[in-house]
């Protein structure tokens, strides 16, 4: 039997192409003037899929035309655990609502965030000089360290291959717990990482192997950079900054595509979620005048001498650049040397007086102690020719020469807290040049005399930063802005402090948390330009304290010269003033010292009440020659550090004598505690 001749496919699909044309034409009515508005004929499509398509019936002329189902991807579904029918059936009106009111909120955000970004655009174009291509000045450090990477291509092989391993392996576990098998992690997040808790990122697959993906290449490019050998060491460490930098900026939880509570966030409120996100976007950068100041609390919510720096007292001395506070006793007998507490000038002091459970002012009055603070001004234009020298003369020797008019005393004891601790150190060698001996004790709480191995901020004092910090300071008439200093301390602890507000302000759309830290911590102090550019100069980029050479009112400073007896509190995991970098300056005093090292940080480290029965610290008497040394005979123990501090405070404290009445000493009160000086804003 002959074999018929067959038509190919293609001709097929012309044939029946014509023939469905000439039916079509033929139902079709011819067009009138009365005829229904054209309407956009869909596009044409390929000739195949025209021949393999299903045919579809066409409704009558004048019936109202059905509705497409919405397309949801299988991907899309897997991504939410979900089972979905393809094609879905027709959607229910409840259904339909809600889908009309998530492209009308995602259409409200995407508006409101264009009209934010435009508005500050145009703010920033009047600041034409703010703009900077480079603001971290990593570029030099970036080609040194790209540059010795690629003169050493065999590590880079290796490197490469090592990475491309992490991958398979990654791939191969993926594949398998898609078979079902119960696989565990080849990478995990680092002890406190708070950016994965979500149970999305280890239960749904798809999540799961982004957050691998990314702490596998984010750990990758860390240690590419952290091993590198052969670069000046602060150049290495800018760049590991920098990178570091980089790819928490780049984790997948700071991305609504990649977030799973931020989708599931947005698919239940309907995309309200993400309109109000949008709204706390636009009203941050109308905060900041045009740049973004995230939001890390409800600052409503608190109000100085109301719900924060509370403790009763007055303020009984003022100068230019400090109110003296003291406070009302609460025993009938108190301690007769009195403490005077110089905080930080960047901060404000009511630090020591968040809430009544975890004040150190009260805490001290308790034990019988007459405390003074003080309460530093914040600067403005007028000041910006104030110095450090300034500081010293007028904060503490005016200081404490007012508190013992006050108390009726001789010598004071004295505290002095990071940067104020700097200035008090400086202060006592000042002194002890000139043998003025009116400081019985000093404590320093988390500060630096030597800088060698000080924190991050380093990075943040090579000349290149300090011309364009010089600039912005001029351009803002002598002062340094409150947020410039809020934003380079958050710099230095981004996942907690700059991006876990912008993934739950903007793309959850939720309002920050009332939090009396966080209150405080965004209450910046401006910096007087002289002040502070000494400050950055003589300290962190010269040593000079340390090594000697620094030299105030024509006297050259010599810590050695010290023979006041010093207690020196630092802690564990601060990244300010890192543990090893006050031990260095612990060691530089002459007379007898006493080191403690307290569990957590530069604020929690230090403001630890007792009650709170957290944390930790550490003692030794004994003073070796590294902190590594120390650490090895040192004694844990639970709880505050308060108490051990106390006992070598008292110890230096003189005999009991009536309690005093801060409205009945020598210095007539000007106003009640805390004082206006806290409560002028940046």
């Amino acid at each position: 039997m002959s074999k018929q001749p067959t038509k190919t496919k293609a001709a097929k699909a012309k044939s029946s192409d014509k023939a469905k044309t000439a039916a079509k034409a033929e139902a079709s009515p011819k067009k009138t003037k009365t005829a229904e508005p054209k309407t956009k004929a869909p596009k044409a499509k390929p000739e195949a899929a025209r021949a393999e398509a299903p045919r579809v019936e066409q409704p009558q002329a004048g019936a109202p035309r059905p509705e497409a189902p919405p397309r949801v991807s299988p991907a899309a579904a897997a991504a939410f655990g979900a089972t979905v029918d393809f094609p879905p059936a027709k959607l229910t009106p409840e259904q339909r609502d809600m889908m009309e009111k998530l492209s009308a909120n995602l259409a409200r955000a995407a508006l409101t965030a264009q009209g934010a970004i435009a508005e500050a655009a145009l703010r920033q174009a009047e600041r034409p000089a703010a703009l900077q291509p480079d603001p971290f000045h990593v570029a030099p450090a970036l080609t040194d360290v790209m540059g010795r990477l690629a003169s050493q291509p065999d590590r880079l092989v290796r490197a490469q291959a090592d990475l491309f391993q992490r991958y398979l392996e990654l791939w191969q576990t993926a594949a398998r717990r898609a078979a079902g098998e119960t696989v565990d992690p080849i990478v995990t997040p680092a002890k406190g990482d708070k950016r994965f808790n979500d149970p999305d990122w280890n239960d749904n697959p798809v999540f799961d192997v982004i957050k691998q993906s990314y702490l596998v290449t984010s750990n990758w490019l860390n240690a590419l950079v952290s091993e590198v050998d052969g670069v000046e060491p602060m150049t290495k460490r800018r760049v590991e900054f920098f990178m570091k930098m980089l790819t928490d900026a780049f984790s997948p939880s700071n991305f609504l595509v990649s977030n799973p509570a931020a989708l599931r966030e947005a698919m239940s409120t309907q995309g309200q979620s993400l309109l109000q996100g949008m709204e706390n976007f636009a009203a941050d950068l109308t905060r900041g005048g045009g740049q973004l100041a995230i939001s890390q609390t409800d600052y409503d919510m608190f109000k100085i001498g109301e719900n924060v720096a509370t403790a009763p007292g007055k303020v009984v001395f003022q100068n230019q650049v400090l109110q003296l506070l003291q406070f009302n006793p609460t025993t009938e007998q108190v301690f007769e040397i009195p403490l005077v507490i110089f905080p930080p000038w960047i901060n404000k002091f009511y630090i020591l007086d968040l809430r009544p459970e975890n004040s150190m002012i009260r805490w001290l009055t308790d034990q019988g102690i007459t405390v003074f603070v003080a309460s530093w001004v914040n600067p403005d234009v007028e000041m910006a020719a104030k110095t450090f020298e300034d500081y010293m003369q007028q904060g503490i020797y005016e200081g404490t020469a007012a508190a013992m008019k006050q108390a009726g005393v001789s010598q004071v004891n004295t505290v002095g807290y990071c940067i104020g601790g700097t200035l008090l150190s400086a202060t006592l060698a000042h002194m002890a040049a000139k043998g003025d001996k009116r400081i019985a004790s000093a404590t320093f709480f988390a500060a630096q005399q030597d800088f060698a191995e000080a924190g991050d901020l380093l990075l943040f004092t090579n000349e290149d930063w300090l011309g364009d910090l010089e600039k912005q300071m001029d351009a803002a008439g002598g002062v340094l802005s409150g947020q410039a200093m809020a934003e380079t301390f958050n710099s230095l602890r981004a996942n907690d402090l700059i991006w876990s507000f912008f993934v739950n302000n903007y793309l959850m759309g939720k309002e920050p948390k009332p939090f009396d830290l966080l209150f405080w911590n965004s209450d910046q102090t401006r910096m007087p330009k002289a002040l502070h550019l000494f400050y950055l100069r003589k300290f962190y980029g010269e040593n000079a304290l340390a090594n000697g050479s620094l030299v105030m009112d024509n006297i050259k400073l010599d810590l050695s010269k010290v023979k006041t007896p010093v207690y020196v509190q630092s802690s564990k995991e601060d990244h300010i003033a890192p543990a090893r970098s006050v031990y260095r300056g612990a060691k530089l005093f002459g007379g007898p010292v006493t080191f403690t090292l307290a569990g957590s940080g530069h604020i929690a480290g230090v403001i630890n009440a007792p009650v709170a029965n957290k944390y930790q610290f550490w003692s030794n008497p004994e003073l070796p020659a590294t902190v590594e040394q120390w650490m090895e005979k040192a004694k844990e123990t639970p709880g505050s550090w308060w108490p051990h501090w106390a006992a070598w405070l008292k110890a230096k404290s003189g005999g009991m004598v009536p309690a005093r009445d801060p409205a009945k000493g020598p210095l007539k009160p000007l106003e009640d505690a805390p004082g206006s000086y806290v409560k002028v804003k940046s």
